[in-house]
């Protein structure tokens, strides 16, 4: 399974800033160190053209040279910098990429990604670029370049904040499923309409979480075929998450992870996946969930890989 990784672009951060920085190099290296079938790839950059198939021209433009507000900063939640602006370009550009191989290899994942509270022409909540939602627009391109049918992407998204960035740039567009589950009194305040939203109340548990669960992704099962996953799989619903408000275990995550994949798995669907949120009280805790995610990520592609092989290699 193909994982792409973007922790050499660093943002310059100021002392004390509660934004995570260093658990993607530590996700990386646990996954260099103790998943030896993870293919690690650096993550290539993401164009203007690819940008601009979700967000406005001049947002692009107004990120990429520097022009972005005070207010934009502070709603972004961090300082502008060139280093931040690489950072941001290459998270998308590594969803891009997972959806690539994902479609090619049954699974593949991005390290960093799941930057769903940002807008078609404006960033928010740690989200400068939306990279699911720009990742979703350029697969269907290339479908449609192939001479195939508009490509249905359905968008999981299970980090702890409503993805209302994604649930607002697909707002009455059928071939984008938005599906978020998420804290009922957690971040962002106003939420937006998904084509499904299930918020849940503080201190939700393991069992109340997958029950949850379980009804929403039949739900949307029910209401939509698509042709490939994207999710977001945020270590925020943890129990020891600093903003996530929810009381998952490390156990109910496997749980979470592992329901998403042999749902996807059924039905034949290529999932691409994102880290997303996690805040975690202790960062060690977070980057387990994350590492976790990845490994049953990467069993599941093993899993498709040596079913496809029994389906197509005859008789012996």
């Amino acid at each position: 399974m193909k994982a792409y990784y973007s922790d050499r672009f660093v943002l310059p951060l100021p002392s004390g800033h509660r934004f995570p920085m260093q658990k993607y190099r530590m996700l990386r290296e646990r996954v260099e160190a103790e998943l030896p079938d993870v293919e690690l790839d650096e993550a290539p950059i993401a164009s203007d053209s690819d940008l601009e198939r979700v967000h406005a021209a001049d947002f692009v433009a107004r990120v990429a040279t520097g022009l972005l507000s005070a207010q934009e900063q502070r709603e972004i939640g961090f300082p502008w910098s060139p280093e931040m602006v690489e950072r941001s370009r290459r998270s998308v550009g590594a969803t891009i990429a997972a959806c690539r191989a994902a479609l090619r290899d049954g699974f593949a994942a991005n390290l960093a990604g799941g930057t769903h509270h940002s807008y078609a022409s404006r960033g928010a909540g740690f989200c400068v670029f939306n990279d699911a939602a720009v990742a979703a627009r350029v697969m269907q391109s290339e479908a449609l370049k192939r001479g195939e049918d508009m490509l249905q992407v359905a968008i999981v998204d299970l980090d702890v904040h409503q993805g209302n960035g994604t649930a607002a740039i697909f707002q009455d567009d059928p071939s984008v499923f938005t599906l978020s589950l998420h804290g009922e009194s957690n971040y962002p305040f106003s939420k937006e309409t998904s084509d499904l939203d299930v918020a849940l109340p503080d201190g939700c548990d393991d069992a109340n979480y997958m029950e949850a669960l379980e009804k929403a992704l039949a739900t949307m099962f029910d209401r939509v075929q698509p042709a490939m996953l994207i999710y977001l799989a945020g270590a925020d619903p943890h129990a020891g998450d600093r903003l996530g408000r929810l009381a998952l275990s490390i156990d109910g995550f496997a749980r979470r992870d592992s329901l998403v994949f042999a749902m996807a798995a059924k039905r034949g669907l290529p999932v691409a996946i994102t880290m997303a949120g996690g805040y975690g009280r202790d960062i060690d805790v977070t980057v387990d969930v994350h590492l976790q995610t990845i490994q049953l990520a990467a069993v599941a592609a093993g899993l498709s890989r040596a079913e496809h092989a029994g389906l197509t290699g005859g008789d012996g």
